[in-house]
């Protein structure tokens, strides 16, 4: 019986987010301390089973609502179908004709919920995947991106931009461009320019996230959106700055420019926070880290955090301090780039 297995790492935003749904420019890197796997093998019919992210019995009504809290409604399976739906569709618009032998498929993730490490996204890329390994197709690495985000954000409504799905597929570091002038419209999708950098040139790196004091990344993505769409100027003039902030942070990791990348990291969530309202928890969490000398912004839109330290007792000294208020503190092991 023919089984397949693939995975897709979480991810941090290392600089430029949230700019790439803005026609900006951002710099992201995948790590493999979490990761989403999607197993589909030979079956009778196509069913997609239930994980254990998708409960149906719970032992109170507060258990019910913290579930629903993290996970939605129907946490990941709706994921999983759509993803099925839209391949299955851009196949049929591409003229590929597809076999007809049936399958299950599952999922499992570690990727903790709504914090800003793109848990979700993992999962569609990791089902993609699987797909096109079950039906012999193969897509471009460019292009299944923006079909991911076609999936999230086309089908079930999700705002949210290129950035997370780049970075899965890509994997590594990659600095994107989403500049109108250098999208390409390739097989009907938005496609933008990437490109992967040697993560070796970074300084060292952590991240800090508290899965208590999480928040839905389309809460934010979409009360930005409509204050983009409206053409307030605060918002457009940032969306441009965090794109420069993006490039100023390229050339020092090109040039092994430790101390500007830190000043570009701790500008992102300067301007970040001059154009949003932020929770007060995630907040602590960066003011913490700077008091421990270390750099600090959201790695997306939840309560997580990234940022550099300049050597191992900064790295105790901002493991204790957050550690204190909830946090778990971690260095990335980064994925190296995927060759598909």
């Amino acid at each position: 019986m023919l089984l397949i297995r693939k995975q897709a790492f979480a991810r941090a935003g290392l600089v430029g987010n949230p700019s790439d749904g803005y026609h900006g420019k951002t710099l992201s890197l995948a790590i493999r301390n979490f990761h989403a796997e999607v197993t589909l093998y030979e079956w009778d019919e196509v069913e997609v089973v239930w994980s254990h992210n998708d409960r149906s019995r719970f032992d109170s009504v507060d258990e019910l609502v913290n579930d629903v809290r993290l996970h939605g409604y129907y946490g990941g399976i709706r994921l999983v179908k759509a993803t099925i739906k839209r391949f299955v569709e851009y196949c049929r618009r591409q003229g590929v004709r597809l076999h007809d032998r049936n399958f299950a498929v599952r999922y499992q993730s570690d990727i903790p919920r709504q914090v800003g490490l793109a848990g979700s996204s993992s999962i569609i890329v990791a089902t993609l995947r699987c797909l096109m390994e079950f039906y012999g197709v193969a897509i471009s690495r460019r292009v299944q991106p923006s079909l991911v985000l076609s999936v999230e954000r086309d089908e079930l409504g999700i705002a949210a931009g290129l950035q997370d799905r780049v970075i899965q597929v890509y994997e590594g570091l990659v600095y994107m461009d989403f500049a109108r002038e250098r999208m390409e419209e390739i097989h009907g999708l938005p496609c933008g320019v990437y490109e992967p950098l040697d993560p070796g040139r970074l300084p060292p790196l952590y991240i800090a996230y508290d899965a208590n004091v999480s928040e839905p990344t389309e809460i934010v993505h979409a009360n930005l959106r409509a204050r983009y769409d409206q053409g307030e100027p605060a918002v457009v003039d940032a969306m441009r700055a965090f794109a420069d902030l993006a490039v100023q942070a390229r050339e020092a990791i090109l040039r092994g420019d430790a101390a500007t990348l830190g000043h570009v990291i701790d500008r992102n969530f300067d301007l970040r926070r001059s154009i949003c309202l932020l929770p007060r928890e995630h907040v602590q969490m960066i003011e913490q880290a700077r008091a421990c000398g270390a750099t600090a912004k959201f790695a997306g839109s939840g309560g997580a955090i990234i940022g550099t330290y300049a050597d191992e007792h900064v790295y105790e000294r901002l493991r204790n301090a957050l550690s204190r208020i909830g946090c778990r503190v971690l260095k990335p092991a980064i994925a190296p780039p995927s060759a598909t």
